[in-house]
């Protein structure tokens, strides 16, 4: 059995950026264009097709919902509707050649470790990270943009949980 959760942008914000093309929370006007890079998408997270995906740029604050202080960062979807990432899918493909950090958090935005991976070699990584007791859930980032893809928890800590919690809910303190 899986022992973590793959946490992606919720269909209940991605929808509303779609819609209203302003960042939750902020009212930030979002930017759409081609993709010029990879990305991923942070809802289906999937890499874009450079040069002909289309997506959004927004302002969204990954710590929402889970810590009192903000901490809001650029990210980017499809355009166009996608489906959510499964949770239970495990760490995704399209990520694995990507250069990545994990930054591990305990409770309070307190980071407690910090690990490089590439090649490929995340599995192990996230095993000891997710191990110590010590880390509450972890940010996956990637490590040359250094913005937010999405976050990683344990399958056990949030059993039966909704998707305004598992999403993050979006709307960030203003």
């Amino acid at each position: 059995m899986q022992s973590y959760r793959v946490v992606a942008i919720g269909d209940r914000v991605a929808d509303t950026v779609r819609k209203t093309l302003r960042s939750p929370g902020y009212g930030h006007p979002a930017h759409t264009e081609v993709a010029t890079g990879y990305g991923p998408c942070r809802q289906c997270l999937k890499t874009f097709a450079v040069g002909s995906d289309r997506r959004i740029l927004f302002t969204y604050d990954s710590f929402n919902g889970r810590e009192s202080f903000p901490l809001p960062g650029p990210v980017f979807i499809h355009e166009h509707d996608c489906d959510r990432y499964p949770e239970d899918g495990g760490f995704p493909v399209d990520m694995l050649s990507h250069r990545l950090t994990l930054n591990a958090y305990g409770s309070g935005r307190r980071l407690v470790a910090q690990r490089y991976v590439s090649n490929g070699v995340v599995e192990p990584e996230l095993q000891r990270l997710l191990q110590d007791r010590d880390v509450a859930y972890i940010h996956v980032r990637d490590t040359e943009a250094g913005c937010y893809d999405f976050c990683i928890e344990r399958m056990s800590d949030l059993e039966g949980g909704d998707e305004s919690r598992t999403s993050n809910g979006g709307y960030s303190h203003e």
